[in-house]
């Protein structure tokens, strides 16, 4: 017998409950990412304005832990998220918020806290469009991801290279392709989000994909972020 719906008082279809479902789930990836990016940038505010938290940190090799803490942490969701529990994996994921925070406290360093603001409202928007399209689109993604993942290997490997070479030229050509690259990495994983949920799916499984999910959607909201700083960034 098909369950009535309380707010229409008609009978709900079994389309009508997984929409239902779909929508419920993609609302928690997206206030867990919320979530996420609010204690980015409280961690980020905090040090990043505190001389006795961020000196000790960005002024002696402990700086290259931090900021190469939030990689181990990804590495780490990568590996271990079939196994571990819909807590350990929120918990983990709320840990490797904060650690990205204390990365991302040299910002404030660096930037005038209007054009971070007005760099993170441009974000906000481009991000939720492409989210937006990624969702809604009939359209198959799957390739342009498979081309968005080579691209992001690529960015990647020029930056490290950067490292060492210091180019101004080299670095506004990553970041132009970087944001390309993320930008469309968000519809993709968008869509990718949306074909895992599964009515199937018990509820704990349903729990870590909506972390697993704001994890992707986060990291390409943060790259986005880094990225535009270097166009629309004033420098203190």
């Amino acid at each position: 017998m098909n369950p009535i719906n309380p707010r229409y008082g008609a009978v709900a279809g079994p389309q009508a409950l997984f929409d239902e479902g779909l929508r419920q789930h993609m609302l928690r990836v997206y206030n867990y990412m919320a979530l996420g990016l609010v204690i980015t940038g409280l961690v980020a505010f905090v040090v990043g304005s505190t001389p006795a938290l961020y000196v000790p940190i960005f002024g002696s090799p402990l700086k290259w832990v931090v900021m190469l803490a939030p990689l181990a942490f990804v590495f780490f969701f990568s590996f271990k998220i079939q196994t571990m529990s819909a807590s350990t994996a929120q918990i983990t994921f709320w840990a490797f918020c904060a650690v990205m925070g204390l990365s991302l406290a040299s910002v404030f360093l660096v930037f005038t806290g209007m054009s971070i603001a007005r760099t993170f409202f441009i974000t906000a928007t481009m991000f939720g469009a492409t989210s937006l399209y990624g969702y809604a689109t009939k359209r198959d993604l799957s390739r342009m991801g498979s081309f968005l993942m080579m691209g992001l290997f690529g960015v990647i490997i020029a930056s490290v290279v950067n490292i060492f070479l210091g180019s101004s030229a080299l670095q506004f050509a990553i970041s132009v392709i970087g944001i390309v690259v993320f930008v469309g990495l968000t519809a993709y994983d968008t869509q990718n989000i949306k074909e895992q949920y599964s009515e199937n799916f018990d509820q704990e499984s349903n729990q870590k994909l909506a972390v697993f999910g704001a994890l992707s959607l986060y990291l390409n909201f943060v790259n986005i972020f880094q990225l535009l700083l270097n166009f629309t960034g004033e420098r203190e």
